[in-house]
């Protein structure tokens, strides 16, 4: 058989083998070969895909979280920063003895309130009451020594007048007027002497009196028992040498709240500016308020500045020592228009912003990319960085590894 009828023979369609299948070359039919286009085709595109991704940065996200900071008032502004701290107690004090003794009876119980100059304790006062009775009795003692000298002394001065008249008329002799003369001067200095006496025995009744007095304990102003340190048959002393106290008075009409801001933020606030307290025991409530006062001197090894913030008006739920956030007010820039300003600050993961002192950048993510956006920070806590501005609720930003980032940066998502 030559080529030619070879050739022939390959392209003859055999009709009595059922539907024709057409072959290329000798090895693969038509729809193998597709099959297997296609499949290389796929994988190219797979190995494509995953080429491109290869240079994507893993990154975790976060989301921002509103923080709502209303002041009332129609003068309330933005806030411009927010801090932590407690509330504390301007007057307050341990009341305790001045020295060494037994209680015999605690007339008050913690939560109770109390007047100025009321009794809310008493002490063993034995020893105090026999000395006080003591120097009274020697005050006595001392009156009728001091009546005995008057009188001697009474008694003998006519006598020395005679004799100075005596003398002048030459009726005695000199050495006899100098003994009735020094006769004289002894009993006059001898009343001298017991009235000098009876006032020491005065005073030392006046101490004893003041010892016996400190031994009823009471309260130094009016406040509310916040300690009862004491029970009765306890032995107490004072509280500066380490000893224990009686209770502890707190007026609850000097509370402020103490807060420390960032040196990098301290230039936002200054005196009578307004702020607004929340307590962390009533997230809901926000309390009006005023700064009081920065407190000049820096701590160094927090690198943070104290401002006093006091109340506007008072309440019976804030209490000492409480937990509590002051939002600052811009006072420069009131809201117009409405009773009640509320700020649009969120907060974020500290390290999912950039820190360039009171400004920032965090990094939005949208879909598979992340472009950089400019924030205005305000103070950094233990739940966050707060934002101030640029960054609105709900928003995903990235956590991850700023070097690699930047605006259109290709990102992976990893939990």
């Amino acid at each position: 058989m030559d080529d030619r009828t070879e050739l022939l023979e390959r392209l003859r369609i055999n009709r009595g083998e059922g539907p024709a299948t057409r072959t290329v070359g000798r090895r693969w039919p038509i729809p193998v070969a597709i099959g297997i286009a296609l499949l290389l085709l796929a994988g190219g595109g797979a190995a494509w895909f995953l080429n491109a991704g290869s240079d994507a940065v893993p990154v975790k996200t976060a989301v921002a979280t509103a923080v709502q900071s209303t002041s009332s008032g129609p003068s309330m502004g933005r806030t411009l920063l927010d801090a932590s701290g407690y509330v504390v107690a301007l007057r307050q004090a341990q009341v305790s003895a001045n020295g060494i003794y037994k209680v015999e009876e605690v007339l008050v119980q913690a939560g109770d309130i109390v007047k100025e100059g009321q009794v809310i304790a008493r002490l063993d006062n034995s020893n105090t009451y026999a000395a006080l009775e003591a120097s009274k009795v020697q005050v006595k003692q001392l009156e009728a020594a001091l009546a005995a000298a008057k009188l001697a002394a009474a008694d003998i001065h006519p006598a020395f007048l005679r004799n100075q008249a005596q003398l002048k008329e030459a009726l005695i002799s000199q050495d006899a007027f100098d003994t009735a003369k020094s006769n004289d001067d002894a009993l006059q200095q001898a009343v001298l002497v017991a009235e000098q006496n009876l006032a020491v025995a005065k005073a030392n009744v006046t101490v004893n009196q003041r010892y016996e007095d400190l031994t009823v304990i009471r309260a130094p102003f009016n406040g509310v028992i916040t300690v009862k340190s004491a029970q009765s048959g306890q032995i107490v002393s004072p509280s500066f040498s380490g000893g224990g106290g009686i209770a502890t008075i707190v007026d609850m009409d000097s509370l402020e709240v103490d807060v420390d801001v960032s040196e990098n933020f301290i230039s936002r606030v200054h005196a009578k500016q307004p702020a607004a307290i929340t307590l962390n025991a009533y997230p809901d409530w926000h309390i009006p308020a005023e700064v009081i006062a920065i407190v000049p001197t820096a701590d160094r090894s927090k690198a943070t500045v104290e401002v006093r913030v006091g109340f506007k008006q008072r309440d019976t739920r804030v209490l000492p020592e409480m937990g509590a956030r002051v939002s600052f007010v811009d006072d420069a820039a009131p809201a117009a228009g409405s009773s009640s300003a509320v700020s649009t600050a969120v907060i974020v993961p500290a390290d999912a912003v950039q820190t360039e002192g009171d400004s920032g950048a965090v990094f939005v993510v949208d879909d598979r990319t992340v472009h950089r956006q400019v924030v205005l920070l305000g103070q950094k806590g233990s739940n966050g960085q707060t934002i101030l501005s640029g960054l609105e609720p709900g928003t995903t930003v990235a956590i991850g590894d700023f070097t690699k980032l930047h605006d259109g940066a290709r990102i992976k998502i990893t939990k």
